[in-house]
């Protein structure tokens, strides 16, 4: 079975719900960059402090500092299923950087057309409360009772960043800097695109088919 998987695809495509079905059902660790770095910073690790230089001016965290918080991360979590890297990379240059430190086994690409993602998109709601973040569609996944979440009783809103005039920017940014990785690991022979259209168990088995 693949042990080291990257996520491909638009906002919006489903990648955080297979990838939380990975985690759930099969005992994948997801690596996710933003909760690694506040780890880190929180922790006050060598890598922590290094890390936080950059986020207080205010600039990217070097892909080296990344990459070394992952293996980090790796080597502490002992013997696992495999790893998902969660926002990482966005751009060819970070996929090499990554490439030349750790061997990754599969990409997996989630296509769903641009129309469709800004219908999905626009219609979410989400829970304001920390510790329960969940999350609902108003068509595909509506919450019980009209704009309160099932889980906590929390009133839902909708996040700044599914407003439609956002959407669109964040797919234009996706399609100029992440969409190139589609070609970088296809000529690599590790992509497998997978409709990210239907039902989320069919979804999932064909998730499960490419990871053999």
């Amino acid at each position: 079975m693949k042990s080291m998987i990257v996520l491909l695809g638009p906002p919006g495509a489903g990648k955080g719900t297979q990838g939380e079905k990975l985690e759930t059902e099969l005992g994948y660790v997801r690596l996710s960059t933003g909760d690694m770095l506040r780890e880190a910073v929180r922790n006050g690790t060598e890598l922590g402090k290094k890390a936080k230089t950059y986020m207080d001016a205010g600039g990217l965290v070097p892909n080296e500092v990344i990459i070394n918080l992952m293996k980090e991360k790796i080597q502490s979590l002992g013997k696992v299923p495999g790893i998902i890297f969660d926002g990482f990379p966005r751009t060819v240059e970070q996929a090499e950087a990554l490439d030349s430190e750790l061997n990754i086994d599969l990409a997996l690409n989630f296509d769903v057309a641009d129309e469709v993602l800004v219908s999905r998109l626009t219609q979410r709601r989400s829970c304001p409360n920390p510790s329960c973040n969940a999350v609902y569609h108003l068509t595909n996944n509506p919450p019980k009772k009209e704009g309160v979440c099932d889980k906590c009783g929390s009133e839902l809103y909708q996040r700044d960043d599914d407003k439609e005039e956002t959407v669109k920017k964040r797919l234009d940014t996706y399609h100029k800097n992440t969409e190139p990785l589609i070609g970088y690991y296809e000529k690599a022979g590790k992509l497998v695109t997978i409709c990210g259209i239907g039902d989320i168990d069919g979804i999932f088995s064909k998730v499960k088919e490419a990871l053999q």
